[in-house]
């Protein structure tokens, strides 16, 4: 009965995780080039009792590498990516990983991201342009150009598979393994006037919300019953002593 109990409010810490998890998602499914956060749960066996019990763990979030639509913006500041590849900006946290390609032009003439941050290109540094040289025109492949003058190309960068995302400002990600730089480009590009939109599905998180709700209302109701149940026990044990 003890046992049911704590398996019971273990699936409630889960449901309360995930929700903070689908309640993230949804907060941000207007933010350009955000990934969606999901969460992971394995059972963990107890093996204290006679029988063994099955727990929920805490749960492992990971984040969703799934690439979201792109819109047209008409704005030249403005870079979707396709396929593969970041770019990387610099932060007082080391170099971080973002598809948000809202970039801006500072007084000085370093492109920025929506942040404030600068963009590097692919040895690194921070990418400067003439802010009173006339319109940025940016290639398929990053380079950047202005009056026909190149002033250096956007940066790319593969994450590997294996590395540990951690989120950092806005749409923005912090790796444990420093990103790639792309060389080739028959499978990544550049598209200036674009946007890269939320990957994060509403309907789809609307619905695991609608379970979740209901999965909570039971193991609530469960959690009631064990301790209606462990009150006659006490109840009975102290009316017989």
């Amino acid at each position: 009965m003890e046992s049911g109990l704590y398996v019971a409010v273990s699936g409630q810490l889960a449901a309360q995780r995930r929700l903070d998890t689908i309640a993230h998602n949804i907060a941000n499914v207007n933010t350009p080039g955000f990934r969606a956060e999901e969460i992971k749960f394995d059972s963990v066996i107890s093996n204290a009792a006679k029988e063994p019990v099955a727990f929920s763990s805490s749960g492992n979030t990971f984040i969703s590498r799934k690439t979201g639509a792109m819109v047209q913006t008409g704005n030249p500041l403005d870079l979707a990516l396709s396929g593969d590849a970041w770019l990387a900006v610099e932060t007082a946290s080391g170099t971080a990983y973002t598809r948000d390609g809202r970039l801006q032009v500072s007084q000085e003439g370093q492109l920025r991201s929506i942040n404030g941050y600068p963009v590097l290109d692919v040895s690194g540094a921070p990418i400067q342009v003439g802010p009173s040289d006339g319109p940025i025109t940016v290639s398929a492949d990053g380079m950047i150009s202005q009056k026909g003058v190149r002033r250096g190309a956007v940066g790319l960068f593969a994450l590997d598979e294996k590395a540990k995302l951690v989120r950092f400002d806005n749409s923005a990600l912090l790796s444990d393994i420093p990103g790639n730089p792309v060389v080739t480009f028959n499978s990544v590009s550049v598209q200036q006037g674009f946007l890269e939109k939320s990957n994060v599905n509403p309907m789809l998180e609307m619905t695991k919300l609608i379970t979740l709700t209901r999965n909570f209302e039971a193991t609530s109701s469960a959690t009631d019953q064990f301790q209606d149940s462990l009150k006659e026990a006490i109840r009975k044990l102290g009316t017989n002593g």
